[in-house]
């Protein structure tokens, strides 16, 4: 009878499905879980977004719900806010560029390009965002006004970037 691999390996073809799916689903992202139950005390998680998917901006209150993010494939934008929503900072984050993002700060993650791919590890177990961890300044999901949100946020990452 053969036993499951003891190690399980993503590469470059797990990453392009990965980016594939995301495309056709509704949310025109996807996530694919590394940890095998949402109770585990470390989320591992490869996310794949195209650029027209929205997140609304948001922020993890729990002190121990800090963010890392590895950029794999594509870019992706980041934005971090004050509690009025003024852009505080911006970051155009590149393949192999690691990002920290404290609890705490609002801030918002977007795709630049499509097919992009970004690996995110953070404390468990995973909680759901409260309404008070979703900014009151952005549109929320689904929201008509989410596009242009969206479109100024890229803005402001790439004009950034140019200087």
């Amino acid at each position: 009878m053969p036993t499951a691999p003891l190690v399980r390996l993503y590469d470059a073809d797990f990453l392009a499905d990965l980016s594939r799916r995301a495309a056709t689903a509704p949310r025109r992202r996807l996530n694919a879980n590394l940890h095998d139950s949402t109770s585990e005390p470390c989320q591992r998680i490869f996310n794949a977004l195209c650029p027209d998917s929205y997140v609304q901006a948001h922020r993890h209150l729990h002190p121990d719900k800090s963010e890392t993010v590895l950029v794999l494939r594509g870019r992706f934008g980041l934005v971090c806010f004050d509690d009025a929503g003024t852009p505080v900072e911006t970051h155009l984050l590149r393949p192999l560029q690691t990002a920290t993002v404290p609890s705490g700060v609002w801030h918002a993650w977007f795709a630049l390009d499509p097919d992009s791919v970004f690996f995110e590890a953070k404390a468990g177990p995973y909680l759901p965002l409260a309404p008070e961890e979703r900014a009151p300044f952005a549109p929320p999901e689904g929201s008509p006004d989410a596009p242009a949100y969206l479109a100024r946020l890229k803005s402001l990452v790439l004009d950034a970037d140019r200087l």
